[in-house]
Formats: structure tokens, sequence, C-alpha cells
């Protein structure tokens, strides 16, 4: 059960929330849940949606995305970003279940992508303090400055659905997964 107000359809949105919500379901096909949680603040719904819209035009490949996804949510133990990005991890982005649980551990079967999620998982364990080691290790793996930048935005992004799901017990509308499946 969900902490605060989760809207049941779009019109009982806040107004200002609904042409994002429109957007969404156009986009989507639905209106996930999380969605609807953060539209209860139309500023937070606007500023998520907008800096995902922005790193998805970015130089990450969308896997490498996803794969920080999984990734990010198995160490804050979001159970609602763990069932979301597998089901996107799979249909969308095309990954494996080898890869999907390399990812859920912190790490890629991908040599490339590996550096980019093991990155991804000490910025989250150490809370953005990461060494010198760390950012060479990931430019040593053929990431540019600009794609390094973009994993930490995308830890960042994640990090937010996360603590959002987890704080107000956002309902799973993906299918569960269980965090000692990886």
């Amino acid at each position: 059960m969900t902490r605060i107000a989760l809207p049941d359809t779009i019109d009982d949105a806040p107004i200002a929330a609904r042409p994002a919500l429109e957007a969404v379901k156009a986009s989507l096909g639905s209106v996930p849940n999380l969605f609807r949680l953060t539209s209860n603040s139309p500023a937070a719904l606007q500023g998520y949606l907008g800096l995902s819209g922005a790193l998805a035009k970015g130089d990450l490949p969308a896997a490498t995305r996803e794969r920080i996804a999984l990734a990010v949510a198995e160490r804050n133990g979001c159970d609602y970003c763990l069932a979301a990005h597998s089901y996107l991890g799979k249909a969308v982005a095309k990954l494996d279940d080898a890869e999907i649980a390399a990812n859920r551990r912190g790490g890629s079967t991908d040599p490339k992508a590996d550096a980019a999620v093991r990155f991804a998982v000490r910025l989250v364990e150490a809370r953005g303090t990461v060494s010198e080691a760390d950012v060479e290790a990931v430019r040593m793996a053929g990431y540019s400055d600009a794609q390094i930048v973009e994993i930490v935005a995308h830890v960042a992004l994640n990090t937010l659905t996360n603590y959002l799901n987890e704080a107000f017990g956002t309902p799973i509308d993906f299918p569960a997964v269980s965090r000692s499946a990886a």
C-alpha cells in the first residue's frame, strides 16, 4: 500500500501533471505507478521526465542505461525498479537472463559495459566519492568524458526513482522479481 496518493487515472492527477502523464501514456501505452505517484508533484514529474528524456538522447547505448538501472536498483534495494528494469531490459534492451543477473550483481558479460556498471555501483557505494582510479578504469574501457558524466547522471536519475518508490511504497505493476534471483 502506497504511503501517499496514487491517482487512479490521469484525470485524478494534479492538472499541471496531466499533460506529462498523457505523454507517458502515448509513449508507453500505459501510465506505470511510478509516474502516477510522482505526479503528486508536477515539478518533480517534469524534472524526472526532463532528465530522463535528455539522457535518452545522450551517448550511452540503451542497453547500458538499463544495465546501470538494474545495478543501481539492486544496490538500493528497490523492488519496483528491479521489476521495471528487468522487464525493460529484456523487452526493450534485449538483454538476456544471464546479462540481467550479471548487471544485478554489479557487472556485465560484455567487457566494455562491465566497466560502466562497475563504475555505477562504485558511485552508489561511495555516495559519489570515487577515486581517480575508478574514473580511469571506466575511461580505459573506452568511455568518453561525456559518457562518464552520463553514467553519473543515470545513477542519480535511478537513485531518484529508487528513493521515490521505496519511500512511498509504490505498488509494483511489472512482473515481480526477487532480489535473491541475482
